[in-house]
């Protein structure tokens, strides 16, 4: 058994990593930056170790530090939450070679699925859809270039192969910004994943953003805790997570949990992952997958009672699910709303000192969050604080309890979007379900 984990992340998800090991009987090792030696794991880790300064570059993303914390503990093993480098393979294949335990996929794994060409020709082997697009990276010659869009149909939208996180998108709209849009995502794509390999997909115009979350063990045993809708974005990213996704036909819903399992046996993935789509006009179009845990995990978990974060240090202590398909009962609906550190208006980041924290609570209500009264909030990382997650046995009563929820949570000293999201509850286009990712930055007339 892993008897210490070394948690490589900071914030809620540090928080919640240490909760699971905790709950196992494991010791765990908080890695920290300067600037973050007053956080709630830091404080309850059984050891801790300081791996640099302020800025990510020197601290979260230094994979020798956080491999010499490990020595330097006696660790076995390291999980890497989400964001930093959870999804770097580099990372993963470092850390084994080192001695220790990657909580995740393997590295090879995580390169193929990193790369987005790679995994749209992975899917298609079992017969999962992809965006109408172009089979390979495109070059300089733009005679070519116009030629495909013209074959797809504007307008078109150009990606990096290695994007993620909504970085590294472009929409030319017609022929004349074609070059334009090129140009400027592969100068995005070098500067932000030092990859400046691009593609090109036809745009879709309404599309809703549904995902399948996966588990699977070291011994060909994989299982789909079901489906989230993750449509209401801002800037490509989430603002509020539910799930199930409403209006999915179920026989559409499960002809995708079975594409799902078949391409992780396919490509032998192991521990937790989640399959991302594009959904319009009742078909799935496959995006990219995410080798890691997810930060709405947590409405999965409502809704199916199993403990993600457990099933990953599981796999990685070799022991097979402790599900399988037919256990998974999908009950009731959850909603997760992220709150995050800036101005429900401009969206400005607000860092500063939490003079008052007062979480909701009742029947239904789950509060993911590393703040606490007197906790400042640095400048230098996401400014995400906290997440609330409702479960009920609707999705309307998830949203009352969402919104009573929200009405309950003090936080004081910083701005925060709790305006926002309330304002999202009582939406009556989000109360009837299903709109598309473009919905809640038209609302806002972004």
């Amino acid at each position: 058994m892993l008897d210490k984990i070394v948690i490589a992340n900071r914030g809620e998800i540090a928080l919640r990593i240490q909760r699971a090991c905790r709950e196992l009987g494991i010791k765990t090792v908080a890695v920290h930056s300067t600037a973050d030696s007053k956080l709630k794991h830091v404080l309850l880790a059984d050891e801790s170790v300081c791996i640099g300064p302020p800025e990510s570059t020197k601290s979260y993303l230094n994979i020798p530090s956080i491999i010499s914390a490990a020595e330097v503990t006696d660790a076995m093993a390291i999980h890497p939450g989400y964001g930093f480098l959870a999804e770097n393979g580099d990372f993963a294949e470092q850390v084994e070679e080192s001695g220790y335990v990657f909580i995740g996929p393997k590295a090879e794994t995580i390169k193929i699925m990193g790369n987005k060409l790679n995994a749209k020709e992975a899917v298609k082997e079992v017969g999962i859809k992809c965006i109408p697009g172009s089979d390979d990276a495109l070059t300089d010659d733009m005679d070519y270039n116009y030629k495909l869009a013209d074959e797809i149909g504007y307008p078109v939208l150009i990606k990096a192969a290695a994007g993620g996180g909504g970085k590294g998108m472009k929409v030319a709209h017609t022929k004349a910004n074609l070059q334009h849009a090129i140009d400027i995502t592969k100068a995005e794509s070098k500067a932000a994943f030092g990859d400046d390999t691009i593609f090109l997909e036809k745009l879709l115009e309404h599309p809703r953003h549904i995902e399948f979350q996966v588990i699977a063990d070291n011994f060909g045993n994989v299982v789909c805790l079901g489906d989230r809708d993750c449509s209401m974005q801002r800037g490509h990213q989430k603002v509020v997570e539910e799930a199930p996704a409403p209006g999915i036909p179920q026989e559409k819903r499960e002809e995708m949990i079975d594409k799902c399992i078949s391409f992780c046996q396919h490509i032998g993935y192991q521990n937790a992952g989640t399959l991302e789509f594009l959904y319009q006009d009742g078909e799935f179009y496959f995006i990219e997958m995410n080798t890691r845990l997810q930060v709405e995990h947590p409405v999965t978990e409502l809704i199916t009672g199993i403990d993600i974060v457990k099933e990953q240090i599981k796999i990685a202590n070799n022991l097979p699910l402790s599900v399988k398909q037919e256990d998974v009962l999908i009950k009731g609906h959850a909603i997760e709303c992220r709150i995050n550190a800036e101005d429900s208006k401009t969206f400005i980041p607000s860092p500063g000192k939490v003079t008052l924290w007062h979480t909701p609570g009742g029947p239904g209500v789950r509060v993911d969050s590393h703040i606490y009264t007197g906790y400042e909030v640095p400048p230098y990382y996401d400014s995400m604080i906290a997440k609330v997650i409702t479960h009920a046995n609707t999705r309307q009563s998830a949203i009352t309890r969402m919104g009573i929820a929200l009405s309950e949570m003090v936080i004081e000293g910083i701005k925060t979007n709790k305006d926002l999201q309330i304002q999202i509850m009582e939406d009556s286009a989000f109360k009837r379900g299903g709109m598309d990712i473009h919905y809640l930055e038209k609302k806002l007339k972004l």
